[in-house]
Order: structure tokens, then C-alpha cells, then sequence
């Protein structure tokens, strides 16, 4: 048995907390007064948003600065590994939810629905999906698997490869292969996003595929609009990586910031495929 026992790090007491719960509130608060026209709400969104900034840069910016000074032991990266693991089960269970809706809706509402018991329904029903609902003013034309979405599958999948390329030069230390790897990945989600965005407007435009097309409509924009925003905040933790790794930040030894975001953004491209063939293709 060893003679010597490792410290734990314990940090110092952080100001950061309260601001993340102001920030919070401000955040509630003010959408809360915003949606029923009460002229502060946006102003409260907004300051809202400016503190939860704040609130990341700094507290991240101090984990970051405890990490290179090397304060952190075994037990500490054991603790982010299990925090980051549940954190990712949190997300699963979050879509998992959104997944059972559009599965109840599908598979077990409308076949119900459509075993003679549409007469308590509107005129039309017909038991089919996409369905629209009775409140849907004109026809709609459902999204297509094979555009726009089949290019976003081969993004994200792509940048699952660079993200991995990426991580081999960093245990290899291969310093250049890390970032150009990161780069890359960014960019493709970068690209990802952009083309969303573009179906988005294709959808409005073109389609008259909104988040009023009945279910159809709200489950599409549900699914594809939070996977978008997981999109968005792995692209935003990939670049904070990749300038660390700019830096000089990481060894093949110790990076499990790079293996948080990696996992993070893996589980992004594993919800996508689900979404692809779920919500577009089926």
C-alpha cells in the first residue's frame, strides 16, 4: 500500500454560481415578460445572456487556468469524466424524449385515431404522415431525405473522421495534425449549420413548412431546431479547444477537455443519424 496519499483539489469559493443563477432568472424572467408584450422583457433577455457569457468565460477561464497549473490530480479528471458521462446521459434522455413524442404520434396516435374513431375528429382526417392536423390553413410539402439533409449526414459524419484525426496527432503529438484535424471539424460544422439554416428558409419559403403545419410541423422543427442548437454549442466548445491547442495546451497524457468536447460532439453526430432517418428518410 502506498505510504502517500493524493490531494484533492479543492477550489477556492467562486463568485461564478450566483451569476449563472441571475442569469438564469434574468433569462425566465424576461421571456416570460417578453411574450406577453411587457416592455422590459427583451432588455432583462438580453442582460440575461450578457451575465450567462460572462459567467462561462470566467469560470471555464479558471478551471483552465487551475488545469495548466497543474492542480488537478487522478481523482479530479475521474470526477469530470463521470460529470461529463452524466451530463451526456442527461442529453440522451432529453432527445429520447422528443423521439418518443414523434414515435407516440405515429406509430400508436394516428393508427388509433384512424380505427373508426375519426368521426370525433375534423373533416378529412385521414390517418396518415404526415398529418397536418385541422388548424393547417394550406397543404404543406414535407422535407425531403434526399437534398440538403443527405449533404448534412455526410457533413457531420465527416467531422466525426477529422474530430478522430485530430485526436490521434494529439496522443501522437503531432501538434499541426490536432489543429488542422480541429479546424477542419469546425468547419464543417460551421457548414452544417449554414445549410440548416438555408433549409429553414427553404422550408418558410418555399414550402410552407412552419411550426404551424400541424404535428408534422412542430415535431420536424422541435427535433431538427434543438439538434441544430446542440450543433451550435459543440462547433463553440470545439473552437475553444482549438485554441487552446493553438496555445500549446494538452499533452497525449492529459487532455480530457479535448475528450469531453470529442465525446460531446460524437453523440451530436449519433443523435443526427437517428434524426436523418427517423424524421427525413421514414
Amino acid at each position: 500500500m502506498s505510504s502517500t496519499l493524493e490531494k484533492y483539489f479543492v477550489p477556492e469559493p467562486s463568485r461564478f454560481p450566483i451569476f449563472g443563477s441571475a442569469a438564469l432568472l434574468l433569462i425566465g424572467a424576461g421571456a416570460a415578460m417578453w411574450l406577453n408584450r411587457v416592455s422590459p422583457g427583451s432588455w432583462m433577455v438580453a442582460a440575461g445572456f450578457a451575465t450567462l457569457i460572462y459567467m462561462l468565460f470566467g469560470w471555464f477561464g479558471q478551471v483552465v487556468r487551475e488545469s495548466e497549473g497543474g492542480k488537478y490530480g487522478a481523482q479530479v479528471d475521474r470526477s469530470f469524466r463521470w460529470s461529463m458521462g452524466w451530463f451526456i446521459f442527461s442529453e440522451v434522455m432529453f432527445f429520447a424524449a422528443f423521439f418518443g413524442v414523434l414515435f407516440y404520434v405515429r406509430v400508436l396516435a394516428l393508427p388509433e385515431l384512424g380505427s373508426g374513431k375519426s368521426a370525433m375528429l375534423w373533416d378529412g382526417f385521414k390517418s396518415a404522415w404526415p398529418n397536418a392536423g385541422p388548424y393547417a390553413e394550406e397543404a404543406f410539402t414535407p422535407m425531403a431525405a434526399w437534398g440538403i439533409p443527405a449533404i448534412n449526414t455526410a457533413i457531420l459524419l465527416s467531422s466525426g473522421v477529422t474530430l478522430t484525426w485530430a485526436h490521434w496527432g494529439l496522443l501522437k503529438g503531432a501538434r499541426g495534425q490536432l489543429i488542422n484535424g480541429l479546424a477542419l471539424t469546425v468547419l464543417l460544422g460551421v457548414i452544417f449549420l449554414c445549410l440548416q439554416a438555408y433549409e429553414y428558409h427553404h422550408a418558410y419559403a418555399e414550402m410552407n413548412l412552419t411550426l404551424a403545419s400541424g404535428i408534422y410541423g412542430s415535431t420536424f422543427f422541435m427535433l431538427t431546431g434543438f439538434h441544430g442548437m446542440h450543433v451550435t454549442i459543440g462547433a463553440t466548445m470545439l473552437i475553444v479547444i482549438l485554441a487552446r491547442s493553438i496555445k500549446g495546451h494538452f499533452t497525449a497524457e492529459r487532455h480530457f477537455a479535448f475528450e469531453a468536447v470529442a465525446w460531446y460532439w460524437h453523440f451530436v453526430d449519433v443523435v443526427w443519424l437517428f434524426l436523418f432517418v427517423v424524421v427525413y428518410w421514414l
